[in-house]
């Protein structure tokens, strides 16, 4: 759970039910005490405001986000990491895969991954065909993986690996 307006902001809202949103822990870590006023209250946020763009899975604030709040929809995805951060586009990645391999189902990845499914089924009916992996959407949507451990070498001179 996350305080939207941190305590730090203002403290009567510390027990407040209404102040409280579910939040994953690195998000609530990202998020810490952020002004409110910086951020869109996910209670205010509409179907159809931000959208996952194919290949680069990188999501964008649309034009159905109301004009007045775009600035402050995109600082909030910039801010939090939502919009390209590394961990997230791994994430939809994982998700996007999946489908790929037939692992899941289009209506399975609307359940677990939805913004991940609307840009899958936005794309496979602009392009009348079945997204697939392979294909050169794919190769520039790669998210390179995490170097490997490195080497190297103890006092002894033997190698150990580097975790």
């Amino acid at each position: 759970m996350d305080h939207f307006i941190s305590i730090n902001e203002d403290r009567t809202l510390a027990y407040e039910w209404t102040n409280l949103r579910y939040a994953v822990g690195w998000l609530n870590s990202r998020k810490q005490d952020l002004p409110s006023t910086r951020l869109l209250d996910p209670f205010e946020i509409e179907d159809g405001w931000f959208a996952l763009q194919l290949p680069s899975l990188q999501l964008q604030v649309t034009a159905r986000c109301p004009h007045a709040l775009r600035d402050r929809a995109a600082e909030t995805l910039h801010l939090l990491g939502l919009d390209h951060h590394e961990n997230v586009l791994r994430y939809r990645r994982a998700w996007l895969e999946q489908y790929e391999k037939r692992q899941v189902s289009l209506d399975y990845l609307e359940d677990k991954a939805p913004l991940v499914a609307r840009a899958v089924r936005d794309w496979e009916s602009r392009e009348g065909r079945q997204w697939s992996a392979g294909s050169s959407q794919m190769r520039l949507a790669h998210v390179e993986a995490p170097p490997a451990p490195r080497e190297r070498r103890s006092r002894s001179g033997a190698r150990k690996k580097k975790e």
